[in-house]
Order: C-alpha cells, then sequence, then structure tokens
C-alpha cells in the first residue's frame, strides 16, 4: 500500500478560503484579518523566536566557547588496531576497508597506544612520536603524506 492510494476520508479535504471577493462571500473587505495592527499589514509578522518585545530565549541563555574554523579533523587509529589486521601494507584506504575507519574520515593520523609485533608500513598524515618508534623497532616503515590543508 503506498500513500497516494489511500483513499481520502469524508472531511479530511476542504475547499481553500477565497479572500477579497466582495462583502456577500464573508471574506470581503480586511479578507480575516481583522483591523489595523501588525499582522493586518503585507509583509507583516514577526521573526521567528520573537517573544513581544520580551528578552528571548536564545538571549536569555549563556553562550559558551567558540567554534575554531581553521581546526583539523583527523581520523585517529592506534598501533593495537594495526596489530589486529592481516596485511603488511596500511594507509586511509585499507583501514577504511577493513572497516576500521569510518568512510568519511578525511586524513589519518596513527597513535602508539598498544604493540606492533610485525613489521609494517603504515602511510599516514601524522604519527605520534611514539607510534613512529615503534613501528621502526619493529622493522616497519612510517610514511608521511604530505596533506592538502597544512596542520603546521
Amino acid at each position: 500500500m503506498k500513500l497516494n492510494s489511500l483513499p481520502a476520508i469524508k472531511g479530511s479535504t476542504h475547499r481553500h478560503k477565497v479572500l477579497g471577493r466582495g462583502r456577500g462571500s464573508g471574506h470581503g473587505k480586511t479578507s480575516g484579518r481583522g483591523h489595523k495592527g501588525m499582522k493586518a499589514r503585507s509583509g507583516g509578522g514577526h521573526r521567528p523566536g520573537f517573544e513581544g518585545g520580551q528578552m528571548p530565549l536564545y538571549r536569555r541563555l549563556p553562550h559558551r566557547g567558540f567554534k575554531n574554523v581553521n581546526r583539523i579533523d583527523y581520523a585517529v587509529v592506534n598501533l593495537a588496531e594495526i596489530e589486529d589486521l592481516k596485511g603488511a601494507s596500511f594507509g586511509l584506504v585499507e583501514l577504511k576497508a577493513a572497516g576500521v575507519l569510518r568512510t568519511n574520515a578525511p586524513l589519518l593520523k596513527v597513535l602508539g597506544t598498544g604493540e606492533i609485533t610485525r613489521a609494517v608500513t603504515v602511510t599516514a598524515h601524522r604519527f605520534s612520536d611514539a607510534a613512529k618508534a615503534k613501528i621502526e623497532k619493529a622493522g616497519g616503515k612510517a610514511i608521511l603524506i604530505k596533506a592538502a590543508v597544512s596542520a603546521e
């Protein structure tokens, strides 16, 4: 069953209100807008959040912190997670395919939590000092990719 195949229930649809067509129509002269005032005017009414001149809620509540427009977002992977994976070479694409990282991860940073016991080649945009040292100690390589957005 689809929404367009449902029958219209009696009384669910209404004729649109015809306005400004003379006094005999019942909606002539002021067209249901009453007399004067802001809501009777063309373009009248108030903005969302307006509380009749009372200080609006969004101005009464405290606003804290700020959003850094220059923030660079890294997807983070630990050495323990790389150790669990099969293979000898790992980069952003391989880790996404393995399900370790989310598919929209922009840049990759490798952190040194956990141990690595085999020689692997890891390609990333950033390495922590501990991660780089552990990878090289195990006989592997830590290859640094130059990111399009520089973090320095």
